[in-house]
Formats: C-alpha cells, structure tokens, sequence
C-alpha cells in the first residue's frame, strides 16, 4: 500500500493566547491565520480538519519531493509571519488580543504512513497508528515553538538527509517516546528573519489642516477601551448608528485600518474603508472613508476616544467632507449638512446609552 502524507501546522500561543485576552478577538485572530494558512497550501494537501489551533492535512498515494515539500512549508511560514505583520502595523484595537497576536508562533509537523479513512457525511477522514503518531510528535520537548519537524519514516520515503541544511532549515536529529514506543525525526527552528515576506502597503494616516466640518462630542461612563470595542466591532453598529438599512462586514475579520465594510442608506450602497489620523498620545482613534457617498465626492468620518478616568471617557465624533464642485458645495449646505448633523447627533447619543446600559 501507498503511503499517505499527515501534515500538520499548528499555531503555537493558542491556549495562552485565548486564556489571557479578549476571547472573541482572539476567536478572529486565529481564524484569519487559520485561513492565511489554507490559502498557502500549494501541494494539493486535503483538508481533514480543523483542530482549534491547528489545520490537519493528509495527501493520498503521492508523496511531494523534498523540494517540494521544504517549500510547503517555506511558503506557509512566510503567509503566517506575513499576516502577523500586517496585522501588528494596520491595527487600531488596544485590546490584548490584538496587541500580543504577533507573539504568535508556528509549528509544522510532517509524518508519513499507512492510514485508513473513516468516512461521515460524506468527508474523509484519515486515522489510524500513523496519524496517531504525527500528533503525539506536536507534543515534544524541542526548545521552540517556531520550528518543522519531518519525521524519519518521511524523510526516508523523500530520501531526504536527517540532518539536511540550507538558507532556512538546519535539522538536528532527535526522537521521544510515546507509550514506550521511540519516535525519530529531525527538527529545525525557524529564523523568522531569514523569511521573504511579501511587502504590504504601510496605513495611510489621514492629515487636514482645517478644523472638521461637524463635530459633536459626549462623556461617557464607561471604560475607554470598551467604547472603542463598541465603535469598531462591526455587530453593534445598526445598534446606534442612525439610518442605516443594512450593514455588510466580514464577521471572522478584526477591523484594521484597511478592513472594508458596506452600508446600505435609503437603498444607497456606500463602500467604507478603515482610516486613522494623528490624535493625542492618550486618544484612540478610529476613522472611516467612502468615496461613494451621492452628493459628495468625499466623506471622512472619524471617532476620538479619550480616558477621563478608569471607567470614564471622551468621544468627539468628527467629519470631514470634499465637495468638489460649487453645485454639490450649495447643495450640502442648503439640503444635507442640517439632516447629517442630526442624524450623527442621535448616533452619538445612542452610542452613549448603549455603553452606559448595554441596551
């Protein structure tokens, strides 16, 4: 019988990553990484399954030559540590969830063996003594949480040496024992700085050298870092935002400066992409652009939470406009600007209660 490839990528950090952070952003933080992951796979793996922290893939019948698979996982740490990047560079949540994400690590275990499939709903699943093995090497006393470790049976199978070496891989051999059974394999820790990661576009932070064209501000009791929850955690928005109709989000995507979302006013669909400005070194601040509002040709619409105290805080609603031409100019002034300011008014206004009574 062929031999089947167990292949195994597991976010290191996961239990103490959930346990000392929000829950729910830590939730969205792995699932993205989870899906950078699964977009990276270029060998064809099959996905059995989702393992909390961990994605199992299996390849039937075919084994990768080495090159291919060092470059599997090449491509997967890359993807990983890539995200990581963009998520510490775009991100505007305080919260610890997203503060330590890019302390996250990760670990590939590659083994080789007989299996069967057990089959439900349709879906195949390997198991068997070899699948058991690849998880138990996830249980290994390598001094690293950032490393790849192929086992011997695979690496026999590839012909590969146990001590193979290159620009990224040093393996070393080692082996541990599981149920009184040894298992070889060789490891190499993985230098993060030695990875080609693909360039990505620095946030664009929004500078005007001219006060706001609307500005309302309210106090608010409640810690600061929750009302910046509530701003930017899209599920409350139709809560206290005023006029909208619906609203489009991804829900498994923390919002970062560049995140996109979609409203729906008075039938009107206006695209919005995540913003920021300067503000103080004690103010957070989150903003929102669409260029696709029906009278101007821009809007600028930005959120400034400052700490009063440790269960008090300030929030200054701001919005900026750009209308080109003079009609669209008389228009705003004439129709629009009385209404938008009522409307963001009432906003603020149920944003208040909303964090002061959960209602």
């Amino acid at each position: 019988m062929s031999k089947t490839l167990l292949f195994i990528p597991d976010i290191s950090g996961f239990t103490n990553f959930v346990q000392t952070t929000e829950v729910e952003h830590s939730q969205h933080v792995i699932a993205e990484l989870l899906e950078i992951l699964i977009a990276s796979n270029t060998q064809n793996l099959k996905l059995a399954e989702v393992e909390g922290d961990a994605l199992f893939f299996y390849k039937e019948d075919n084994l990768p030559s080495q090159e291919k698979l060092l470059a599997q996982i090449e491509t997967m740490y890359t993807a990983f540590y890539g995200h990581l990047k963009l998520l510490e560079k775009n991100r505007i949540c305080p919260c610890n969830a997203c503060s330590m994400a890019p302390k996250l690590e990760l670990k590939i275990v590659a083994h080789c063996g007989i299996v069967q499939n057990l089959e439900v709903q349709g879906k195949r699943k390997p198991f068997g003594q070899a699948v058991i093995e690849a998880h138990r090497l996830l249980k290994n006393s390598v001094e690293s949480d950032n490393y790849v470790i192929i086992s011997n049976q695979l690496a026999e199978e590839l012909k590969m040496p146990l001590t193979y070496s290159s620009r990224l891989f040093n393996f070393v051999e080692s082996s541990e024992h599981y149920d009184d059974k040894e298992l070889k394999f060789s490891y190499s820790k993985i230098d993060n700085s030695l990875l080609k990661t693909l360039p990505y576009a620095s946030p664009k932070v929004v500078t005007f050298e001219r006060k706001p064209n609307l500005s309302f501000d309210a106090e608010v009791q409640v810690k600061a870092h929750d009302l910046l929850e509530l701003i930017t955690n899209y599920k409350y928005r139709q809560s206290w935002v005023k006029g909208i109709d619906d609203f489009q989000y991804n829900e498994s995507e923390v919002t970062r400066i560049g995140t996109e979302h979609l409203c729906v006013i008075n039938g009107k669909h206006l695209n919005f992409t995540t913003v920021t400005k300067m503000g103080d070194s004690d103010e957070m601040v989150y903003g929102e652009l669409t260029d696709s509002p029906p009278i101007l040709d821009l809007i600028y619409q930005f959120y400034i939470v400052k700490p009063l105290s440790e269960n008090s805080c300030r929030v200054t609603a701001e919005v900026y406009w750009i209308a080109k031409s003079p009609i669209k100019k008389i228009i705003m002034k004439l129709f629009v600007e009385k209404q938008l300011a009522k409307n963001i008014g009432s906003s603020l206004t149920n944003l208040k209660a909303l964090a002061e009574t959960g209602e």
